[in-house]
């Protein structure tokens, strides 16, 4: 038996307690990590709150886990004990799917979320994951803050890759929050022309510092209409209802929005935006190993991190309770303190 300590809920919207849990032997193809810092993502209060039905008590939750490895499994490939290396949304998956084989394995039907299926994350000294979801960090990023990266930011990096967007594009963000103000940075880096939507004043100078070349106060007619025909992509990265016909109005014909924030309700999307102007509405969540590996590398290149602030893991509930009264500017990082 193989015991590690953990901050764990008991069931939804209950505080986490420091535990011993029984992670077993160590699988063939499995890394165990000794965690130095973890991010904290809204998904995590998602998941210890089981808003999305998918958890199972005791959660332990963090997936922006980064740290050194220190076991590795007999079938482990390309990494080594002392490695410096991340963890993110993903833990495992099948290997054998068509996705999977494509590089695609974060679309895999059975991919296994790090804090979903009995699955431990990095609310911990150690955790484990398979070896090709565990991924090597450059020596260039600053360890301290890289773990939003691993969720945070290939969410929002993923599209730029992906959706063949060019350093000639017109690129919106839509939110300067924990995913936004990272989407600031990338599509800056990109070599994209970047408007920001926000309809707090206070970040207005903060999302111009972060890259953007314009800032649209407000999500009203007048306001958003100031980038009507504009934009080859807008990136939506909060997770509220907003008015979907008027934020089409900002693409050029061609267009695209696309989703990467969990807007809980349906969205309205008016097919006549959609037919003239042939434009297009997309989503996408986090990214594969190879987007992953590659966005750390583009990272590390352009020296972009996000913003953190940093709590002690033993002050976990109190750092939890500031994420979820909105006061993080923008990832909150815990600093492991077993």
């Amino acid at each position: 038996m193989t015991q590690i300590q953990a901050w764990a809920a008991s069931g939804p919207t209950q505080k986490l307690e420091l535990i011993a849990v029984d992670s077993g032997e160590l699988g063939a193809e499995e890394v165990e990590i000794i965690v130095e810092y973890c991010g904290i993502c809204h998904s995590d209060l998602s998941m210890l709150n089981n808003e999305w039905g998918l958890s199972s008590y005791p959660l332990v939750a963090g997936h922006e886990a980064v740290g050194h490895i220190g076991a590795i499994g007999s079938a482990v490939k390309g990494l080594h004990i002392g490695q410096r290396v991340g963890v993110g949304w993903h833990s495992a998956s099948c290997m054998h799917c068509q996705p999977c084989i494509s590089g695609q394995h974060n679309l895999c039907s059975q991919v296994l979320p790090t804090i979903a299926g009995g699955h431990h994350g990095g609310f911990a000294e150690k955790m484990r994951a398979h070896w090709l979801w565990v991924i090597p960090l450059p020596e260039q990023l600053d360890i301290s803050s890289a773990g939003p990266l691993l969720c945070a930011g290939v969410t929002v990096f993923t599209p730029l890759l992906n959706l063949n967007i060019k350093p000639t594009d017109h690129v919106g963000v839509v939110g300067i929050g924990g995913l936004g103000h990272l989407a600031l940075k990338f599509a800056h880096a990109w070599g994209c022309e970047v408007t920001a939507f926000t309809t707090s004043a206070s970040k207005i100078e903060e999302a111009q510092g972060f890259g953007a070349h314009h800032v649209i106060s407000g999500y009203d007619s007048a306001s958003v209409m100031q980038a009507a025909n504009a934009l080859d992509l807008l990136l939506i990265t909060v997770n509220r209802p907003l008015d979907w016909a008027l934020l089409l109005k900002t693409l050029k014909a061609n267009g695209r929005m696309h989703v990467v924030g969990v807007v809980p309700e349906p969205m309205p999307i008016p097919a006549i935006e959609l037919i003239f102007g042939q434009k297009s509405v997309s989503g996408s969540p986090t990214g594969s190993p190879s987007a992953l590996a590659t966005m750390l590398e583009f990272a590390a290149r352009h020296r972009i991190a996000p913003q953190v602030e940093h709590f002690p893991m033993h002050r976990v509930n109190e750092a939890l309770a500031y994420l979820a009264a909105g006061k993080a500017r923008y990832r909150i990082v815990l600093d492991a303190d077993f």
